[in-house]
């Protein structure tokens, strides 16, 4: 036999060595080979043979293999404190395991992590992914009680507080994702055992000696369960060697039908067979909003009957492919399970997935072929490509795809569907729809609703900013006494080595140069009519859409000033003044909650209109609309004076030019910082916070800048009513062109992290100002509005690389893997205080 990892071993010497037994190594090549990734941190992929994600795999072996380890948990544990546990699953790889786990306890509650935000539905807690090729995770229970740590045994022992969280993932490799979770829970649900399952520990022998001191450092125990163990050794260039293999043998874009030994997509749709499979009414698709030991006791005996539905739409089938869909793969491995004993045929068991993997038809290489078709359950991310490997050429001659009614979409039945590619590479392919579970009422344990402490008025000006009172109201806890700044390189460092996130630290509030200082002046007056026209025309637009007295509630900081303008533009031309509130979010740790219970209480939120300068590639788009999920009423759609990524439907223009607010940082925003969220500064009951840096009111422009783009307002009227009534009339549906700009740069560089790749003249200016910047790529023959970026680039000694085809006018690359001995950052964007 031919070991499925021989392939990328031999060409990019990595190497699978096991726990040190004689058998060790066999036995971790049985449980894994290897491929190569298209879009990640790494460049190997480590492939589950018994995980039923990217290689078709009997279900009873998939399922009795996460089942096992939960005995094992079980075991560790003891009856007592088994009873007590909650499991908690990876999205979207580990959804599965981690059920199958929570069955091997045999009582325990499961919840998985998810990137789909619900509707009405409270975020409970979240968390970075940082290598995976979508990063971020929310916690959505129906039962708020669960993640809390407060299940007690049954009986006369009483309730107890303190339940174990054993933690689920396919892999346990440098530990990050898991260690990075645990502290975050820990800070809001602190208990004093956990337990990390995983099919596979990888880690080194570096990684592992971190284990026991995070231990102690969160006065916790942490045990791990593991199916094998070993290590992956990786020689030196790893990266550049397996982009260069990805590049040799997958020349073509990205988003081809199929490769590998599939052959082309039917060219129209194919008919499928829907199974009705009755399935149990009140009992959940997964674990996305917890499963508890009712849910399994309901489902269990209904089963049989669902798999013998299935297998009685077969037919002669002989060999059968149950495939999941993404985060659903329990409710199909379970049917996959059940129909094994409901017919003669050779069932397997696979699941659709996010993740871009090379795929090459060769038996030493774990990823034979791809299917590749578009995502079909609306993601709040944007469209893009999914994926099915090790389906096409598998020799199916049935495929019974499952999916939630969630994504039971148009797309999914489109001509370049799944469904259409599936039945160009089966003779039969059933479609079995499990019903979307969405909680719909207080979940019985949910505590009693008490009335919370009352919100702190806004904050506002002159005891807090620079605009006038009536301008904006800050929605924030002024930090002003506390120091938060941190040098631009220690803040890089440590936010890239995960052991800080970015809004706990703010950069240092330089003064700019005497020349920096023209730079914006000039670069003000070329363009103020031109953001007078933008401000005039994003505004018109909220107010035929939105009217007739929206509620203006910027995005903090770079929102502001906008908010500020369009506040004065609704005045200048309709005589009416509108609320605006500043309020922060914070990428992958969403919209301050305090801060919209305040705007709840005293205003409808169908009212608010949420304002950001521009967009880059869409990331604050898609955390607001995660971030609402959780709140009725409130529409996540932001209205912008930019929309260079064409990634929101309201804005003034889509063109990527100079908005002078871009150049500064606080003395063109009120002179208030960055929004900090903090822990040990931001309480439950607390606003966000942010700093008034009143001693940079010598250099402050917040108030020029605005007047100078409002006595513009006039002359761009006429044009405004144009582009309003145009726009009013035409299709404006966010087209995602920036994100996948920025997937395209960030492989071409070798970043393989969309979150160091910052499109825009804005976001550029960003990275110049406050991050390590590496290069910044300029669109050939960009003007005037470049001017600071250059300015900039040479004061910090960056390159400026003209390039061709680029969507925006310049993308700033963010330093890759930072540490203060990389080179490009001096630190002399501009003079210190």
């Amino acid at each position: 036999m031919v070991w499925s990892g021989s392939w990328v071993a031999e060409r990019l010497g990595v190497e699978l060595v096991g726990d040190g037994r004689p058998e060790g190594d066999s036995e971790l090549k049985d449980l894994l080979g290897l491929a190569l990734r298209r879009n990640p941190k790494r460049a190997h992929l480590l492939v589950s043979n018994v995980l039923g994600k990217h290689v078709p795999q009997k279900p009873s072996v998939v399922y009795g293999t996460g089942f096992e380890l939960g005995r094992r948990v079980r075991e560790l544990l003891g009856d007592t404190e088994a009873r007590r546990a909650v499991v908690l699953g990876y999205a979207e790889t580990a959804t599965g395991l981690g059920h199958a786990v929570a069955d091997g306890l045999g009582v325990a509650p499961y919840l998985h992590s998810t990137r789909r935000p619900v509707e009405g539905v409270a975020r409970a807690g979240g968390f970075e992914e940082s290598h995976s090729h979508a990063t971020s995770h929310l916690l959505l229970p129906e039962d708020p009680a669960l993640l809390a740590g407060d299940r007690g045994p049954a009986g006369p022992e009483g309730t107890g507080t303190d339940a174990p969280l054993v933690l689920v993932d396919d892999e346990f490799s440098t530990g990050n994702t898991v260690l990075n979770t645990i502290r975050a829970l820990h800070e809001r649900y602190p208990r004093s055992r956990y337990v990390i399952v995983a099919l596979v520990d990888m880690r080194s022998p570096a990684d592992r000696g971190r284990l026991a001191g995070f231990a102690a450092e969160i006065g916790a125990r942490v045990d791990l369960v593991a199916r094998g163990s070993g290590t992956v050794t990786l020689p030196e260039g790893v990266l550049a060697k397996g982009q260069a293999l990805v590049a040799a043998h997958e020349p073509e874009p990205a988003g081809a039908t199929a490769h590998g030994a599939a052959g082309p997509a039917a060219p129209g749709p194919r008919p499928c067979t829907r199974v009705d499979l009755r399935w149990p009414a009140g009992v959940p698709d997964g674990g996305r909003h917890g499963f508890t030991p009712a849910h399994r006791a309901v489902l269990e005996p209904a089963l049989p009957a669902m798999a013998a539905r299935i297998a009685g739409a077969l037919g002669d089938a002989r060999r059968v492919l149950v495939l999941g869909f993404e985060e659903l793969m329990y409710a199909p491995l379970r049917l996959g399970t059940a129909l094994e004993d409901h017919t003669d045929a050779e069932v397997r068991y696979s699941t659709t997935t996010r993740s871009p993997v090379l795929a090459l038809d060769d038996p030493g290489y774990a990823i034979r072929t791809r299917l590749v078709f578009p995502a079909h359950d609306n993601p709040a991310d944007g469209p893009g490509d999914r994926y099915a490997y090790n389906v096409a050429g598998a020799g199916f001659d049935a495929v019974v795809l499952a999916v939630d009614s969630a994504a039971d979409t148009p797309e999914l039945h489109a001509p370049d569907g799944l469904l259409a590619q599936l039945a160009a590479h089966t003779d039969h392919v059933l479609l079995a729809v499990v019903p979307t579970y969405v909680p719909s009422r207080p979940h019985p344990r949910a505590p009693e609703r008490q009335e919370p402490p009352v919100l702190p008025e806004p904050l506002r000006g002159p005891a807090f900013s620079s605009y006038a009172p009536d301008e904006v109201g800050w929605l924030l806890q002024d930090l002003s006494d506390t120091e938060l700044e941190a040098p631009t390189e220690e803040r890089e460092e440590a936010i890239q080595s995960g052991g800080a996130h970015y809004a706990e630290s703010l950069p240092v509030e330089y003064q700019p140069s005497a020349a920096y200082q023209e730079l914006f002046k000039a670069a003000l007056e070329l363009s103020a009519a031109r953001v007078a026209r933008a401000v005039g025309t994003v505004t018109e637009t909220v107010l035929a859409e939105r009217g007739p007295r929206p509620v203006l509630v910027s995005l903090a900081r770079a929102g502001t000033p906008v908010g500020v303008l369009m506040r004065r533009w609704a005045r200048h031309r309709h005589g009416i003044d509108l609320p605006h509130y500043a309020v922060s979010i914070v990428r992958g740790r969403g919209i301050d909650a305090n801060a919209l219970r305040w705007l709840a209480a005293h205003h409808d939120p169908a009212d608010v209109v949420f304002v950001d300068g521009w967009t880059g590639k869409g990331a604050i788009t898609r955390e607001l609309s995660a971030a609402l999920a959780g709140f009725a009423g409130f529409d996540p759609e932001i209205a912008v004076l930019a929309d260079p990524g064409g990634c929101v439907r309201t804005y003034g223009t889509r063109e990527d030019f100079l908005i002078p607010s871009a150049c500064l940082n606080s003395t063109v925003s009120g002179l208030i910082s960055r929004t900090v969220l903090r822990a040990d500064l931001v309480g439950p009951e607390d606003f966000h916070g942010a700093k008034f840096y009143r001693e940079l009111a010598d250099t402050d422009v917040s108030g020029h800048f605005l007047d100078t783009v409002a006595a513009h307002f006039d002359e761009v009227a006429d044009a405004v009513d144009a582009e309003a009534k145009e726009l009013l009339a035409a299709d404006r549906a966010p087209t995602w062109e920036g994100w996948a700009a920025v997937e395209r740069i960030s492989e071409e560089y070798g970043i393989h992290d969309v979150n160091l790749v910052k499109p825009g003249v804005g976001e550029t200016t960003r990275v110049l100002l406050r991050r390590v910047p590496w290069k910044i790529l300029a669109g050939r023959g960009a003007g005037a509005d470049l001017d600071h970026i250059r300015l900039l680039a040479e004061q910090r000694g960056v390159p400026v690389e003209e390039v061709d085809g680029l969507p925006y006018s310049c993308v700033g690359l963010i330093h890759p893997k930072y540490t203060r001995g990389a080179t490009g950052a001096d630190g002399k964007a501009v003079e210190s205080k």
